[in-house]
């Protein structure tokens, strides 16, 4: 439809004319997600026209038709300034049922705007009028306006930091909260739970001070955790174990899927809980903390145990839930491991390892998928990582399917496919942070012992860790490991005298270079080697480095090379070097 025809019709003010025509133009631009720029002004035009009629007293079926046009205007992230004022967003705050007292003050023209020396009387009653205002209808809710003002300021909020910083002004972030208090109400609808948890998304990861607003003032993990917990529809046999209301005690293989409308609603709250979390397990959490966060973990362990519908989804689902358990406190993921071993449980020393199977088959998808790795497969590895460093029981049940008892000693440790010669791959890998998190995942199985993790990765591709860590001469580090033995096969002992450390493995025997040479021509060869280092050395060419007494490298000096040169076959050797340059040049 021609935009100045709409806009013509609008001037009007006549509701049927404008909702017919609004009508049409919704139906033509549906689908619309890319506009011209030649009627920019003229989308903004109907965007202020839009808002004025918002403010009158419409009827149901234009006021419907308005806001969805509002919605198809928003997708336009170059025309959305008539909607981004704090009238503006109020009116759609409004809409949505989530506009507080200040908010609805904000959205009446005129009012709540008094001078210095204007009437507090009058500012008095704007507020107390605004709070009624702000309470949204008790019966009967127009749920499709809700939605589409809902969306409307979603799409405002992805568009324009100046919404958003309205947005926290207004204390949306209030409004969303006291509805989400109501989740098991069944007057709320899919759509408008949905959306009011992609807003409360939106705002936590667009504004740092409406993410802290949400985990403090308004309680988000207790908040979202009961969210997450009618979402799935949960029950509590014990205080730190869930199951499905109707389904308790059916085993987690028979359990079907959760629903379409389950899965978004959960994968939504959990991207939320990201944004409030994202910085929990660097700071200590008082008794009362911890005691939330290990409900949420109890909920979580749930989400990984349920499947969605398909395995795509169920995959994203359990990203999402894996992202979050990499944020949760240490001490508190305990609970992966509490539920009792049923029929069909995998157990390990009295534990239940369903959860940690379930991690740890989920890094090994990652892993071998190989696409984007530093994304998708480090918040497995690294959560791995953490428990296996906290729980004793995890660490020996991860190292019994990683680092099972040695006896392939004629393949290199990155060779073949099981998954301890897929993680030591990684520990080359061109990415830093992949090559270091493959890296210490190992060692920690290892109870950060040198020698074993040597053991099981050459020393090649330990080097990298120990050089760093300052344990290149052997030790262990100053994790806090229980005394168990590491076992050795027999294939492993009896090869153990002939395995080459650097590379892991037995080799062929090599003959010995130095074989029937004088110990003066042995130390004329190792001099000379020392010459060609100096000389690359002092053209920049290399940086000679040597292991210091802590175990860590560090660069070798000029005097250092001047040490290893006191020598009268070094100095020989330099002489003829230096007359072989100038018979050069």
């Amino acid at each position: 439809m021609d935009l100045q025809a709409l806009i013509a019709h609008m001037e009007t003010g006549e509701q049927d004319a404008v909702l017919a025509a609004l009508l049409g133009f919704n139906r033509e631009m549906s689908q619309c997600f890319t506009f011209s720029r030649a009627e920019e002004q003229d989308r903004e035009h109907l965007g202020e026209l839009l808002v004025g009629f918002l403010n009158r007293d419409l009827q149901p079926s234009c006021l419907l038709a308005c806001l969805e046009t509002v919605r198809i205007l928003s997708r336009d992230k170059r025309c959305v300034d008539p909607f981004i004022s704090r009238s503006a967003m109020s009116t759609l705050a409004r809409y949505a049922g989530i506009a507080t007292a200040q908010t609805a003050a904000d959205s009446q023209p005129g009012e709540g705007k008094q001078d210095k020396g204007g009437d507090e009387e009058g500012e008095a009653d704007t507020l107390r009028a605004a709070e009624k205002e702000a309470s949204p209808p008790a019966e009967n809710p127009d749920l499709e306006v809700i939605v589409e003002a809902l969306k409307s300021i979603c799409n405002i909020l992805l568009h324009n930091e100046t919404g958003q910083a309205v947005a926290a002004e207004l204390q949306l972030m209030k409004g969303v909260a006291e509805r989400l208090k109501h989740c098991r109400d069944p007057t709320w609808s899919f759509e408008v739970r949905f959306f009011d948890l992609r807003l409360c998304f939106l705002l936590t990861a667009l504004r740092v001070d409406v993410r802290a607003q949400l985990a403090q003032e308004l309680h988000g993990i207790s908040l979202l955790g009961n969210q997450l917990d009618a979402a799935l529809g949960l029950c509590w046999p014990d205080p730190l174990e869930t199951a499905r209301v109707g389904l308790v005690g059916v085993p987690l293989e028979e359990m079907p899927p959760l629903s379409r409308q389950q899965t978004e609603l959960a994968m939504e709250i959990l991207k939320i809980l990201f944004n409030v979390t994202f910085d929990t397990n660097r700071r200590k959490v008082d008794e009362e903390e911890a005691a939330e966060y290990r409900h949420l973990g109890a909920i979580l362990r749930h989400c990984l145990m349920s499947q969605a519908d398909g395995e795509e989804r169920t995959e994203e689902f359990h990203s999402h839930t894996v992202n979050l358990l990499g944020n949760l406190p240490l001490p508190c993921l305990d609970v992966l491991l509490m539920p009792k071993v049923q029929q069909g449980s995998i157990e390990y020393m009295g534990v239940n390892m369903d959860a940690v199977k379930v991690l740890l088959d989920f890094m090994e998808k990652r892993l071998d998928r190989g696409h984007k790795l530093k994304e998708t497969l480090l918040p497995s590895l690294n959560l791995l990582t953490e428990s296996a460093r906290i729980h004793r029981e995890t660490r020996k049940f991860l190292r019994s399917k990683v680092l099972p008892p040695l006896r392939d000693v004629k393949n290199r440790p990155e060779v073949g496919n099981t998954l301890r010669n897929k993680i030591v791959r990684l520990m080359t890998h061109i990415d830093t942070d992949v090559k270091d998190c493959a890296a210490e995942f190992l060692f920690v199985l290892c109870k950060e012992s040198v020698s074993r993790f040597i053991k099981y990765t050459g020393y090649g591709n330990a080097a990298g860790l120990l050089a760093a860590r300052g344990l290149l001469r052997g030790g262990r580090d100053s994790g806090i490991y229980s005394e168990d033995e590491d076992s050795e096969t027999e294939e492993y002992r009896e090869a153990k005298a002939h395995i080459n450390p650097i590379t892991g493995v037995v080799e062929e025997e090599q003959p010995n270079p130095m074989e029937g040479m004088s110990e003066e021509q042995k130390e004329y060869e190792a001099m000379k080697l020392v010459s060609m280092f100096n000389k690359l050395s002092r053209g920049n060419l290399i940086q000679p480095m040597q292991l210091s007494m802590d175990g860590t490298m560090r660069e070798m000096t000029p005097e250092d090379l001047k040490n290893l040169s006191h020598n009268p076959l070094l100095q020989s050797e330099e002489r003829r070097d230096a007359d072989s340059d100038e018979e050069d040049q």
